[in-house]
């Protein structure tokens, strides 16, 4: 199997996972959208299976092929979300995601070559980079559902079971992200012959651990563990470091793991977007406080 075939794959399961996520928001169909997305992820799946044994090594190295891995986890984690929580639209938005990471693939293919170079020949190479994408996913989800209960604090609407999830899905995260950094300091051990070398992709993964793991303590600190915006604050901002750890270190730094680097987006897009995100915070904030004092 070859990168040509991925478009043969990609379209019936975006197709399956456009259906679940539009059929997931009408009860009687409920069923038939668990199905489709189930499907859809046997059939994307399938594909990495088949691109794996093709190339002869794991797909993980380019960032298309980690493209390939975050869209997998992506519409797994949503559908496993969702059968716990019921939450429509974390099924729907799962796949939405899901779907982008496809297209983006579909319209920037990368070239593949089946040859690996030493650093990454290791045992360590796969648990370590399939644990951090699983990780993002739940981080991802999670940051979602944040922004959505700072719009419900805005309008004084309290959603206990949403924080409950997002609660959960930071920890679970966070739990991952900490695996992750250890396999990849035993991997650096063997590759480059040491543990830890600042390079900026470790330097942004360990940033990223500390926003986590100051997020996940907030339930021990007084005056803060019964504020759930701050929470939800934290756990933007900490995807944004997931971001910039994911994709800006590979588009815009360069060091010893230069071998995903890219060319970038726009840096104009990411700072929309980022001021997008801060206003919708702000605006939150200020609705929030001003509802807790005339309460």
């Amino acid at each position: 199997m070859t990168w040509s075939s991925f478009i043969w794959f990609a379209l019936p399961a975006m197709l399956l996972w456009g259906g679940a996520g539009t059929l997931i928001y009408k009860p009687a169909a409920r069923r038939a959208a668990e199905w489709l997305m189930l499907l859809g992820i046997a059939v994307f799946a399938a594909f990495i299976v088949a691109l794996w044994v093709g190339l002869e090594r794991p797909p993980l190295r380019t960032m298309g092929e980690t493209r390939l891995w975050y869209s997998f986890f992506l519409a797994l984690v949503g559908y496993v979300t969702y059968k716990h929580w019921k939450y429509p639209w974390l099924l729907s938005f799962s796949a939405l995601v899901a779907i982008v990471f496809g297209v983006i693939n579909l319209l920037k293919p990368e070239i593949h070559s089946k040859s690996l170079m030493p650093a990454l020949q290791s045992y360590w190479f796969v648990p370590h980079v399939t644990v951090y994408i699983l990780s993002y996913a739940m981080l991802g989800a999670a940051t979602i559902a944040a922004l959505l209960q700072i719009r419900k604090l805005g309008r004084s609407v309290s959603d206990p079971k949403l924080f409950g999830l997002m609660d959960n899905l930071v920890y679970a995260g966070f739990g991952f992200l900490m695996l992750g950094m250890l396999m990849g300091c035993f991997w650096a051990k063997a590759a480059w012959g040491h543990y830890w070398s600042w390079d900026p992709k470790e330097t942004w993964a360990l940033i990223t651990m500390i926003v986590y793991a100051v997020t996940t303590h907030l339930h021990f600190i007084p005056r803060l563990n019964t504020n759930p915006l701050v929470f939800d604050v934290m756990s933007v901002v900490g995807f944004s470091t997931v971001l910039m750890t994911f994709f800006g270190v590979n588009y815009y730094l360069s060091g010893l793991h230069s071998y995903g680097k890219s060319e970038g987006f726009s840096p104009e897009i990411v700072l929309a977007a980022g001021a997008g995100v801060l206003v919708l915070v702000a605006v939150a904030a200020v609705r929030y406080h001003k509802n807790k004092k005339t309460s």
